[in-house]
Formats: C-alpha cells, sequence, structure tokens
C-alpha cells in the first residue's frame, strides 16, 4: 500500500471521528437529596428521603434516548437503607453514575449550625474536610470504588474548597452556576458556561445558563463593582431572573430551554449540562412542583427536551466523568488566570 493509498484509506476514519468529536455532549445530572430543601429549613439530623424513590420514571431518557444520568448524592441518601436499593438499581440496570452532593449542614460530624447555613469556607477548614470525607467514605461504601464526581450544595464553591476536592479524588465539579452572585455566597456570575480545567487537574463542569447578549455580564459586572457592596450584589443576582436563559427543566420552560440550547451551541458551546434536584419530582416537595400533574409534566418537558437535541444537534449524552475521560475533554481550556470571582 503506497502512502498516499494509506492516508486516503485513513481519511473515513479521521473524518467519523471529527464529526464525532463535533457533537455536543449532554449531561443529565440531579443533585439526589433529602426533603426539605425547599422549606427555608435546614435540618441537621432527621432528613427523609423519600423522593429518591422516584428516580425510575426517568429510566426512558436513557433506554429510549440514550441519555445516562449522573446523580450527585447527598450523606443523607447513601445513608437511606431504601435510598440505596433505588441507586443500585439506576446504576446497575441503567448505567447512571454515582457522585457526591455535600450538604456540609447535616452531614457528619455534626454540630452547632445556623439556618440557613453559612457559607462552606468560613466553616473551621478541618471540620469542612472531615465532613467531606465522611460524604465521600458514605458514596465508597455504597459504590464499591472511590467517586469522582461532585457538586457542592447551594453552589457554594470558592477557590478555598477546590484543593480540598482534589485532594480527595474528586476528578470533575460541577458546582459553577454562571451569571448567579450569591448573597452571603460566591460569585459565579462571570464565569464560563462550556467546562474548562482548574488547578490540579479537576475538571470544572458549570450547569448550562447563558445571558441574552453576551456583552451583558460583563458590563453588569463592571457596573455592581461600582457600587455599594449590597447594591452590587442585589443587581447581579437579579439578573438571573430577567436576563439569563438555561436548560434547567424547573426554572425554565420548554421554549426558554429551546432558545438556551440553540444560542449556546451558535456561540460557540460544545457541552450542554442541565440539571434539577430529586426532591422536584415529588408533588408538595418544592414551590412550583405542588401537584401529580406538575410532576408528570416535568418528566415529559425533560423527556421533549432531550429528544428534541437529539433530533436536532445529533447530540450525545454522557456523564459527568465520561467527559473527563472524553478524548475532546483535552481542548478544554484553563480557567484564565486572575479571573473575577469564585469560580
Amino acid at each position: 500500500m503506497t502512502q498516499a493509498t494509506a492516508q486516503n484509506t485513513n481519511q473515513p476514519l479521521h473524518a467519523a471521528r471529527a464529526a464525532e468529536d463535533a457533537r455536543l455532549r449532554v449531561i443529565v445530572s440531579l443533585d439526589v437529596e433529602e426533603e426539605g430543601l425547599f422549606s427555608g429549613r435546614y435540618a441537621t439530623d432527621g432528613c427523609t428521603a423519600h423522593n429518591v424513590s422516584l428516580l425510575p420514571r426517568l429510566a426512558p431518557l436513557t433506554r429510549e434516548l440514550g441519555f445516562p444520568l449522573s446523580l450527585l448524592c447527598t450523606h443523607a441518601v447513601f445513608m437511606n437503607p431504601d435510598a440505596r436499593v433505588t441507586l443500585a438499581r439506576m446504576r446497575d440496570s441503567l448505567g447512571a453514575e454515582i457522585g457526591a452532593h455535600l450538604h456540609h449542614w447535616n452531614t457528619p460530624p455534626l454540630g452547632p449550625e445556623t439556618s440557613p447555613p453559612i457559607p462552606a469556607d468560613q466553616l473551621d477548614a478541618d471540620l469542612l474536610r472531615a465532613r467531606l470525607r465522611s460524604l465521600l467514605r458514605a458514596g465508597q461504601d455504597f459504590q464499591g470504588e472511590a467517586l469522582q464526581v461532585f457538586r457542592m450544595g447551594r453552589w457554594d464553591l470558592k477557590a478555598a474548597i477546590r484543593p480540598l476536592l482534589a485532594a480527595e479524588g474528586i476528578r470533575v465539579d460541577s458546582s459553577v452556576c454562571p451569571l448567579r452572585a450569591f448573597k452571603n455566597g460566591p460569585d459565579h456570575f462571570l464565569a464560563p458556561v462550556d467546562p474548562y480545567w482548574a488547578e490540579n487537574g479537576l475538571l470544572e463542569v458549570p450547569i448550562t445558563q447563558i445571558a441574552l447578549h453576551p456583552w451583558l455580564p460583563p458590563a453588569l459586572h463592571a457596573i455592581a463593582r461600582a457600587l455599594p457592596a449590597q447594591r452590587g450584589q442585589r443587581l447581579l443576582d437579579n439578573f438571573h431572573f430577567w436576563g439569563a436563559l438555561s436548560a434547567n427543566p424547573v426554572w425554565h420552560s420548554a421554549t426558554v430551554m429551546r432558545l438556551a440550547a440553540r444560542w449556546h451551541v451558535a456561540r460557540g458551546g460544545t457541552v450542554l449540562c442541565l440539571f434539577w434536584h430529586s426532591s422536584e419530582m415529588m408533588p408538595g416537595a418544592s414551590p412550583r412542583i405542588r401537584t401529580q400533574e406538575d410532576a408528570d409534566a416535568l418528566l415529559v418537558r425533560v423527556y421533549d427536551f432531550l429528544r428534541w437535541l437529539k433530533e436536532s444537534y445529533g447530540a450525545l449524552g454522557v456523564t459527568l466523568a465520561s467527559l473527563a475521560h472524553d478524548p475532546s475533554a483535552h481542548g478544554f481550556p484553563a480557567r484564565p488566570a486572575g479571573g473575577y470571582g469564585d469560580w
């Protein structure tokens, strides 16, 4: 075979690989947690996790559409015998990914807490580390191996926490919520929407939330920094309600979800990450899902959106860990040096 013939033979393979790499990656993630999140009360013990039994309702997303689930679980869920049975079923029959989700206020070792809880980076560093390890031990006991993916409760990720994650073997974090600057919490307002590599080889995968226009976030952020701190913070976090689109099926309608996906792709986005809470599948457990009809409509909205992504973009379902191992991950940029904020 001549060199030219060999090159011609490899061309279809290279073309197929390039086409595969160009496909939109889609992550379907859930914060799998105890009830009570939306009550305004942050219980430190006695937490129930009845909502986890509803996860099998999501099976068609995987079996019919091919989208695996990334299930990020709290300590209360890992310690609940009934919830563990459901998680094992989701993992073993559907290939769901099992990750960690830290609610530090009810993860041992427990201590005197406030409600709402203080920001995680204001906890004693040894206590925060002990709680993270407690969560990861519970996850490893369930999974039979160390967990690799993580999401911080209440999006409470700051720079001081990221080294703790890497030190405990976490390879992928998904705690960044772009276009949000939380009161008494982290500032993720200017965070990228697509994944990027942070310190210590940690891949950061933000949830997909984009601005109506790309010039709005930097302009608004500059204005906010010139205002008194409280006014500036309020200006930024209110932006979430009028200037942001996301693929979150509880926050936004099907129309907005599709528009967010279209604009994300049009602006060069390669990964779309949607999320909701497991308790939002349980009627009465959250403000927007009050009835069984609401819960059913949520599942239909998610299913129809994912089907549309496959039909419109040939979307490929991936988990958080598999994204980090995907060859396309080598193309993700590093976190910009000196970037303003906690992302």
